[in-house]
């Protein structure tokens, strides 16, 4: 007899929140991903500081710079969302316990509170070291961050899956990243400078939408895709 719908629900939902959980309780434990994303917060900022020096630089410059530090620490922490898995030899329990679209929202989830978190800081680091940025417009730049961390967050997890398998996936990662982030990176440089200028929000909406329709294709792709690439 073939269960209905409504009653298979809850239990793709607690799969997905079992795996959120398991990763979370392991970042507690090691956190690993929590300091080498922050590590390399302070890091890029502290380069970027020392390019600058006493000099300023305009605004769409800075807001190019804040993003090039998200960027890059994201990509310090998020490809290991699946590799410790291959590493750990879990990867199997996860596929005989759990269906992939719940493997990926757990996945998923988990980089989004760690993306969220350590964007938080990365900003309020940014505006504490970097003189002369300045935000006119907030509900542009919180809108920004917003939606530009969620875009990181969905784009990476499925690259982690996809170079789990892979021997050079420290090298892979930020490789495959760039090029498929690229529209995403474009969208929020444009809308943090108008932010920084003190636009309107209605001048950013073009920059939002691009940005909500990026995250809608990402999170269908991934779906779709997501079975075969874990399984395979």
């Amino acid at each position: 007899m073939t269960p209905h719908p409504a009653a298979a629900r809850p239990s793709w939902i607690r799969s997905a929140l079992s795996v959120f959980r398991k990763d979370w309780q392991s970042e507690l434990r090691t956190r690993y991903a929590v300091s080498a994303l922050l590590m390399f917060v302070l890091t890029t900022i502290a380069i970027v500081l020392f390019a600058l020096g006493t000099e300023g630089a305009p605004a769409h410059a800075l807001a190019g710079m804040l993003w090039v530090v998200i960027f890059f620490s994201g990509m310090s922490g998020l490809a290991r969302t699946f590799v410790t898995e291959e590493e750990r030899g879990t990867a199997m329990t996860l596929q005989l316990t759990a269906s992939p679209s719940a493997v990926y929202t757990g996945k998923l989830l988990f980089n989004l509170v760690l993306v969220y978190a350590v964007n938080a800081v990365a900003v309020l680091l940014f505006f504490f070291f970097i003189q002369g940025f300045e935000v006119r417009t907030a509900s542009i730049f919180l809108v920004t961050l917003f939606l530009g961390s969620t875009g990181l967050a969905v784009m990476s997890t499925l690259i982690a899956a996809i170079i789990a398998k892979a021997n050079t996936k420290g090298t892979l990662f930020p490789v495959l990243s760039f090029p498929l982030l690229l529209p995403l990176l474009l969208a929020v440089i444009n809308a943090t400078r108008l932010s920084a200028e003190g636009a309107f929000f209605t001048e950013a909406l073009g920059e939002f939408q691009v940005l909500i329709s990026y995250i809608g294709a990402v999170l269908t792709v991934s779906y779709l895709v997501f079975d075969y690439v874990w399984k395979d």
